[in-house]
């Protein structure tokens, strides 16, 4: 199982929100390329970026603090919001984004999502986040109406092959994550990557995702919060 570091960013500082809420925000460090600097020194070779202003907006405020951090560390770097169409995911795999995540363009913009996902098969990441059961969207404000599986069965047809999958009930909570919904998921689609997140709280935690057989994990307030350290997240990517 490989284990993903995360950084989220608001305003160009890495901080965490609290169930997806942008009025319970803390800030854990005040230069993204220095946070990501931390991870590259440990081992890690792949984080996991959110530009928070853009999942709010739309717009990529963020993405200078995205490119210095590939550029400068030599890392590769899976971002997702406010990718809104098929010309966002041409800038950012212009820019040296190896994963692009997209929630709201694949419910809002199918058809630029389906074009990505053609195109760009192994780049292209679906964001599930789910809010009480649903698929939320635009930065977890909204949620669609169609169901997991349907939406799920009808973009592996159209060649997905990898899955976020968030629980927002969980993410930023120290929780524990969702295992029923990971598992379920495993198991009724083994032929997506599925990376879990939200909820991690200990080691613990990833032992039992490893042992499940989940393919890859987001850590973030666990790391954050000095409950896993960067020499048990790495031990699972050897």
């Amino acid at each position: 199982m490989q284990v993903i570091p995360a950084i989220d960013l608001l305003d160009g500082r890495a901080v965490r929100l609290h169930k997806g809420s942008y009025e319970e925000v803390t800030v854990y460090h005040e230069s993204p390329l220095e946070q990501a600097r931390i991870f590259a020194e440990a081992g890690f070779d792949h984080i996991h970026v959110v530009d928070l202003n853009g999942a709010r907006s739309g717009e990529f405020v963020n993405l200078p603090h995205i490119r210095e951090i590939i550029s400068e560390l030599g890392i590769s770097v899976q971002t997702g919001g406010g990718i809104r169409k098929y010309e966002d995911v041409k800038m950012l795999l212009d820019a040296g984004l190896s994963g692009i995540i997209c929630s709201s363009m694949a419910i809002k913009n199918e058809s630029d999502w389906v074009r990505s996902l053609k195109e760009h098969p192994e780049a292209m990441i679906l964001g599930m986040d789910l809010k009480e059961g649903k698929i939320a969207y635009a930065g977890w404000l909204e949620t669609a109406e169609e169901s997991v599986d349907s939406f799920l069965g009808r973009m592996i047809q159209e060649g997905l092959k990898e899955v976020l999958c968030t629980d927002i009930s969980k993410d930023g909570t120290l929780s524990g994550p969702n295992f029923d919904l990971y598992n379920r998921l495993h198991n009724n689609y083994p032929g997506i990557r599925l990376i879990a997140s939200g909820g991690v709280a200990e080691l613990s935690d990833l032992e039992t995702l490893n042992s499940a057989g989940i393919d890859a994990v987001v850590v973030g307030k666990a790391y954050y919060e000095n409950r896993i350290t960067l020499e048990e997240m790495a031990s699972f990517n050897y």
